[in-house]
């Protein structure tokens, strides 16, 4: 099992850390109180010791790491423990060899039991005296390691059972195993992700240092693989296909005979499995255990699955979509162990712990039914070779998205979206979803708010130069206009452009779509409104009517402030493939002007922006049954000097929790979900953006102050 400490702060005092010492050295006692003498000396194979192994050995550790170098005075208790109860660590010194640890009759157990509590006064002594920092760290690895071996502890009396003919129980009252049902498959968008150990507790340095990962768009099981459908697998010759299983795992079938999980026994009364409550019925409901990487493997191949990679368990985990994450089983993942991007041993001895077992080993996640109690964490790496079965292991199931599933339009595309904002760093959601039917009513009514500008001053301008932009328009010309809205700025273009053969509002809002297009017709009723649903970002296809017609792109409210450089460019690129070769595009744009304007245009003194922005949390809260709490969030808007924009986020008041769709969100005190940004510009950087899309800037207007700007763009030739 894993490795060597990391970090510990806060700092406890002295009698905490007495009191953790002796409360896991007791459990450990407690863990051998059902075994007879007998019990403790036999080893049942070369993997496993006998449990009087075990407790030499978690006694050892203290004695030779931290009383001999630390505790003045100290005498060792038995020079030739050392040689006995050494597990690996070679700068300590020559060791028993690992197979023959069986053969150790000698020193007696009660011999053993004299030893640690030996061992238990003088570290007593040791901490109630002032500890440096490296000398708690041992004190805290050397607790972490033996809380490892009381589960290994566990692990080989089960196995030494299961080997006698008389199968007994270790314990009759063992707790039965956790049930969770059916498991369900989960997605999750992927993406730039950070796993490892992220905050001050203990870890082991095997789980640092915490870094960014990519995971392309997954699912996975949210329980793990059960009984049951092992039995199916096992009754449809799943350990007779070799097209199932790995070239090595097939070795292991033919030459060990495998045909079932490491302690299932089948007779005439059917199958049953050993457990440390002594022979039971299979249960078809528990989670299958005792089971190797290769059949972990092969039984994935066998349902179109795989196994989940370590970072896919880890940020699923984190996400809250998983259960039996560390009570039932260890998970199989299809990670070799290897070191992490930047890891570096513990100097020393203690450095052996974990570093040099980084080859031909798998990871394993989460934790099990004999794993100490608080010892698993999330960033938590277990490693053991691919052919082991004697540890409580299992598996969870994980898929691949396909392209099409992740690119097609459904209902779940918002869902998606969300997810993957909020698993972002910084999290951070697109502004077109602030536009619900109500979204759209705020928008208007922060139009109308004192302090925001743009739509009085780009009104003002439109009617202004409305004749000159229809002089520009060829008669039977279509206007299509992206994220159109309720259209009352257009009016002012229809209204001095009767040549117009027909005109196409875009729209995410099938609402505010609707309401316009009826107001148009009435208004119009000569002028063909051919309204389209839909995100005018992704790639549009236009009414067949309007193919044949000379095309104006029609894009006021500087909205394309609200991309980014390269999505802004990206949109005019695909506007000016939409608008064919002669089209030609109006846009307009939010001029660079005294950020106190600004700030105070997107937080009214009204109120009225902040309630724009938290819709888009009821939004979630209502179509995705998420459980936003809008309380709990502060509006803040921002002028960004650097970037040239305003940008809008949602601030957290305190340390949060939301859910959605099953996947678990954390917010931290102060931490701001990022959801808009406008862009303002100068006439030359905007003019330089319009050029590396394709288009020339051919006429320009610009407002009195406050300045907003409409461009007329023209393609290059």
């Amino acid at each position: 099992m894993s490795s060597t400490l990391r970090v510990l702060t806060p700092k406890p005092a002295p009698n905490a850390l007495l009191d953790y010492y002796l409360q896991v050295r007791r459990r450990t006692e407690t863990l051998i109180t059902p075994l007879e003498p007998e019990d403790m000396v036999v080893q049942s194979m070369p993997d496993a010791s006998p449990s009087k192994w075990h407790i030499a050995h978690t006694s050892w550790f203290f004695e030779t790491f931290l009383l001999s170098p630390q505790l003045k005075g100290y005498k060792i208790f038995d020079d030739t423990f050392c040689y006995l109860f050494n597990s690996y660590y070679e700068a300590v010194g020559p060791r028993h060899p690992r197979p023959h640890r069986g053969l150790l009759t000698r020193p007696a157990i009660s011999e053993v039991i004299a030893y640690r509590k030996h061992v238990d006064r003088q570290m007593s002594v040791l901490l109630q005296t002032p500890l440096d920092d490296a000398t708690r760290q041992l004190v805290e690895l050397g607790l972490a390691h033996e809380e490892q071996h009381q589960e290994l502890l566990l692990m080989d009396i089960l196995h030494l059972f299961n080997t006698s003919p008389l199968k007994p129980a270790y314990n009759p009252q063992w707790p039965e195993p956790t049930r969770a049902g059916p498991g369900r498959f989960k997605q999750h968008i992927g993406g730039l992700l950070d796993i490892g150990h992220t905050d001050d507790a203990f870890a082991f340095d095997n789980e640092s240092p915490r870094h960014t990962t990519y995971l392309q768009p997954f699912e996975i099981s949210d329980r793990l693989v059960t009984n049951g459908e092992w039995l199916a697998f096992i009754a449809d010759g799943g350990y007779q296909q070799v097209d199932l299983w790995l070239s090595e795992g097939w070795d292991c079938v033919q030459s060990q005979g495998w045909k079932a999980p490491l302690y299932w026994h089948h007779d005439e009364h059917g199958w049953s499995q050993m457990t440390l409550r002594g022979m039971q019925p299979i249960n078809p409901d528990d989670a299958v255990t005792h089971i190797s990487y290769h059949e972990a493997t092969a039984f994935a191949c066998w349902v179109n699955a795989r196994l989940p990679t370590e970072a896919e368990w880890e940020v699923a985990a984190q996400a809250g979509m998983l259960q039996q994450v560390d009570d039932v089983a260890w998970q199989w993942t299809q990670s070799h162990y290897s070191a992490y991007p930047g890891f570096n041993p513990a100097p020393g001895a203690v450095g052996e712990y974990n570093g040099k077992f980084m080859i031909n080993q798998m990871v394993l996640r989460g934790g099990s039914a004999f794993s100490s109690p608080g010892h698993t964490r999330l960033s938590y790496r277990n490693f053991f070779h691919a052919d082991k079965r004697w540890m409580l292991s299992g598996l969870r199931l994980a898929r691949d998205i396909q392209p099409h599933q992740q690119h097609t339009k459904s209902d779940n595309e918002f869902l998606r979206d969300v997810q993957q904002g909020l698993s972002a760093k910084p999290k951070a959601l697109s502004p077109k979803y602030f536009y619900d039917a109500k979204g759209s009513a705020l928008f208007e009514a922060i139009c109308k708010t004192p302090e925001y500008y743009p739509t009085r001053a780009e009104t003002r301008l439109l009617s202004e130069i409305a004749d000159e932009i229809s002089a520009t328009i060829a008669s039977g010309s279509a206007l299509i206009e992206f994220g159109s809205g309720a259209s009352e700025k257009t009016c002012l273009v229809l209204d001095a452009t009767p040549q117009l053969g027909a005109y196409v509002p875009i729209d995410i809002c099938p609402d505010a779509l609707e309401h316009a297009t009826q107001r148009l017709n009435k208004r119009y009723p000569e002028l063909p409104v051919i309204a389209q649903t839909g995100d005018f970002t992704e790639p549009v296809e236009l009414p067949e009517q309007v193919a044949a017609m000379a095309k104006v792109g029609f894009f006021p409210g500087s909205t394309i402030g609200n991309f980014t450089r390269s999505q802004a460019i990206e949109f005019l690129k695909s506007a000016k493939r939409l608008l064919g070769a002669n089209g030609q595009f109006i846009v307009g744009v939010d001029m660079v002007k005294d950020r106190h304007i600004l700030e105070a245009a997107y937080d009214d003194a009204g109120g009225v922006t902040a309630a724009f922005n938290k819709n888009l949390l009821t939004r979630i809260n209502r179509e995705l049954g998420a459980n936003f709490c809008l309380e709990n969030f502060a509006h803040v808007a921002l002028w960004n000097p650097e970037h040239q924009r305003m940008e809008m986020h949602l601030q957290s008041l305190i340390d949060q929790c939301v859910e959605i769709a099953g996947q678990r969100y954390i917010f931290s005190k102060n931490e701001r979900l990022h959801t808009e940004c406008s862009h303002k510009f100068t006439l030359e950087s905007f003019s330089a953006m319009a050029a590396e899309a394709g288009w020339i800037v051919s006429q320009h207007w610009i407002s009195a102050e406050p300045e907003v700007g409409l461009m007329r763009l023209t393609q290059q030739p």
